[in-house]
């Protein structure tokens, strides 16, 4: 049984489930980069291996994921098929796959399962039932299994079948990397430490408005990167060129700096300069201007010198440190440098005492594309929408068929 931090709720987890026997239909959220049939990133199953074993030695083990947005129909770019041989070899068993998540071929190949034996599902989004929280394609994943238990917290803000229907039907419980999610993001909204700090960015204003708005009053200072940052320069009144930003979230960006004016908010830092290019290549010649200098066409592609400085000595006074979204356009090797720097400075500040929390894809593709270590941080969380909800406080919809009521 797992409490959070905050005493009010309390979750089921295997500690309280009797897997002997038992079919376990496990949620995972296995939706990874997979580029001509090949598995790029393994954070996301890696660390749901511990459940697996956990599970694989009292019971038998049911796979449920998603790939990418079939919109309900099956496509084969978003098959999971070519996850398969990196389940074998992380778990060193065969793992059998059933071609559709449903139906009579997959329940008898469910039913035929004994102890320590594997079965993973195809995309569970081939079927529109799934997205749309259907109970009757719920009942049917139901009766692949005894007992359900939910890993995914990369979904978890999403009321879809196999998260939040399917839990309400079975004995459900949480697995150890959503329990270990939701303990360690319970720090961020129920006893944060002081300076905290929300380094956030992206390309839209709208999911990452609550999370704004939870730091402007339990937060310390927030650095802004991406678009987002780009936004707030423009509600500056500032020409952003041909850069990429939010014309109607430009009011919520001039309601939030106000706000941060008051006594007792936190400060949010926008950038000073920039980085600008004609073209998102390579080889485009790229300038670092203080954002009143911006004119032209040219684009804002990474924040610049002096903003990354500023942004590096307010992390390394931080004692708590929320991270989500690189800071420039880091796919390009001439737009990562902010955020090489602020991982540097995070990592640094790490060491130095701070609590750092990471997440979202982006945020780990930067590090496994630049090799840039993750174990240096105090938690990598796997989820992104759902992190940024959770640190919110926002409810999960996945989370409540979980609570011991």
């Amino acid at each position: 049984m797992l409490d959070t931090l905050s005493v009010m709720v309390k979750y089921r987890t295997l500690d309280d489930a009797d897997l002997k026997g038992k079919r376990v239909l496990l949620r995972a959220g296995f939706d990874v980069a997979i580029e001509k049939g090949k598995v790029m990133d393994l954070e996301r199953i890696e660390a749901l291996i511990p459940t697996m074993k956990r599970i694989l030695k009292s019971g038998s083990l049911v796979i449920l994921s998603h790939q990418g947005r079939p919109k309900g129909k099956k496509l084969v770019e978003f098959s999971q098929k070519p996850i398969v041989p990196v389940l074998e070899k992380l778990l060193k068993r065969p793992v059998r796959f059933a071609e559709r998540c449903t139906g009579a071929a997959t329940e008898t190949m469910a039913n035929a399962l004994k102890n320590g034996e594997v079965l993973f599902l195809e995309n569970l989004r081939f079927d529109p039932g799934e997205e749309k929280n259907d109970t009757a394609f719920a009942k049917k994943l139901a009766a692949l299994g005894d007992i359900y238990v939910n890993d995914a917290f990369t979904n978890c803000h999403r009321a879809h079948a196999s998260m939040v229907a399917l839990g309400k039907l079975l004995p459900a419980f949480m697995g150890l990397q959503l329990q270990k999610e939701v303990h360690e993001l319970s720090r961020v909204t129920e006893h944060p430490k002081h300076p905290l700090t929300l380094i956030i960015s992206g390309a839209k204003m709208e999911t990452k408005i609550p999370v704004i708005e939870r730091f402007l009053s339990k937060g310390d200072d927030i650095l802004l990167g991406g678009c987002i940052a780009n936004t707030f320069i423009a509600a500056r009144g500032f020409d952003v060129g041909g850069s990429k930003y939010e014309e109607d979230a430009i009011e919520h960006a001039m309601e939030f700096m106000l706000e941060a004016e008051k006594k007792d908010q936190a400060d949010i830092h926008v950038p000073r300069d920039v980085v600008l290019a004609s073209a998102a290549v390579e080889g485009a010649p790229k300038i670092d201007l203080p954002v009143e200098d911006i004119e032209g066409d040219m684009s804002i592609f990474d924040i610049g010198k002096v903003t990354i400085e500023r942004y590096c000595r307010v992390i390394a006074k931080a004692k708590m440190i929320v991270w989500n979204g690189p800071l420039g356009l880091y796919e390009i090797n001439r737009f990562s440098h902010a955020t090489k720097r602020i991982a540097e400075a995070v990592a640094a500040a790490t060491k130095c005492g701070a609590t750092s929390i990471i997440g979202g894809g982006d945020t780990i593709d930067f590090h496994v594309r630049y090799r840039y270590p993750l174990d240096v941080y105090s938690f990598v969380s796997t989820g992104g929408g759902a992190m940024l909800e959770f640190i919110a406080g926002k409810p999960l919809p996945a989370l409540q068929p979980l609570v011991i009521r």
